[in-house]
C-alpha cells in the first residue's frame, strides 16, 4: 500500500469516529432538524463527486464518481424534503368561516331562523 492510501484511509476512519461521537451526543428530539440541515449542506459532497468525475481516467473512477454524485444528490434532495415536511407541521391550518357568517355578509348561504313573538327587534 502506498503512503497516500494509508493517509487517506486514516483520515477517513478518524472522520467516521468523530462523526459517530458527535451524532451520539444529539438528543432524539433534535436529531431530525439537525440532520435535515446537515443533509442540505451535502452540496459540497456533490461538488467533490463532480470533481472526481472530471479527474477520473478509468472506468472504476467514472463508476465511483457516478455513485458518489448519485448518493450526494439524493442526500441533498432528502434534506430539503425532510425540512419542508417539518416546516409544514408548524403552518396554521385554514379556519373555515362560521356557518352564519356567509349570509350576514350577503353572499348567500343558510338564512337564520326568525323568532316568533310579539317584540320587534
Amino acid at each position: 500500500m502506498s503512503t497516500a492510501l494509508v493517509t487517506d484511509l486514516t483520515i477517513f476512519v478518524l472522520a467516521l469516529l468523530v462523526g459517530i461521537e458527535v451524532i451520539g451526543k444529539v438528543p432524539a428530539t433534535l436529531h431530525t432538524p439537525l440532520m435535515s440541515a446537515a443533509n442540505s449542506i451535502h452540496g459540497i459532497v456533490l461538488a467533490g463527486a463532480l470533481l472526481i468525475g472530471i479527474t477520473a481516467h478509468t472506468v472504476v473512477g467514472y463508476v465511483l464518481a457516478f455513485v458518489a454524485a448519485f448518493f450526494a444528490a439524493a442526500n441533498v434532495v432528502g434534506g430539503y424534503v425532510v425540512t419542508g415536511r417539518m416546516l409544514k407541521m408548524f403552518r396554521r391550518k385554514a379556519v373555515p368561516p362560521p356557518a352564519g357568517a356567509a349570509s350576514a355578509n350577503g353572499q348567500g348561504g343558510p338564512v337564520p331562523a326568525r323568532r316568533e313573538g310579539g317584540a320587534a327587534s
